[in-house]
């Protein structure tokens, strides 16, 4: 895959992630999961930002969620799908389940040899985000289940 493609992708899931975070903060019953949901639908929508430049600069039309490969690239929407009641452990644990599919795309990516230093730098930039999202989602849905 080029490297334009891979970040495209990325683009495609990470506006997914964005959308399933969004869609979890309008489902949760507590304000501290909505505000919290809602924060991380933002820095998603950063790493966009970053991702989409990075198309750019390569001479490349970056992928805006509007086009054939947005629909392609669904991970998250089964948290859209699932997301049916406000129950918050049962909220949690999709966004989790999200981050894991996220989180293997962004690993995937890395892998690649195909990736120049700037493009795979900005990958890692965003990956750390990434990362970030996932560890706090998985240490919440676990949180939730100890209690």
């Amino acid at each position: 895959m080029s490297t334009h493609a891979t970040l495209n992708d990325l683009i495609a899931t990470t506006l997914d992630s964005a959308d399933g975070y969004e869609r979890a903060a309008e489902r949760a019953e507590s304000h501290r999961f909505a505000d919290l949901f809602r924060a991380r639908a933002r820095e998603r929508r950063g790493v966009v930002t970053e991702l989409q430049a990075e198309v750019v600069r390569l001479g490349h039309t970056p992928e805006d969620d509007g086009t054939v490969l947005a629909a392609m690239h669904r991970g998250w929407l089964t948290l859209r799908d699932a997301i049916s009641t406000q129950d918050d452990d049962a909220i949690v644990a999709e966004v989790e389940r999200g981050e894991d599919y996220i989180k293997a795309k962004y690993e995937k990516a890395l892998e690649s040899g195909d990736l120049d230093g700037a493009s795979r730098t900005v990958i890692q930039n965003a990956w750390a985000s990434v990362k970030t999202g996932h560890d706090q989602m998985r240490d919440l849905k676990h949180g939730l289940s100890a209690a």
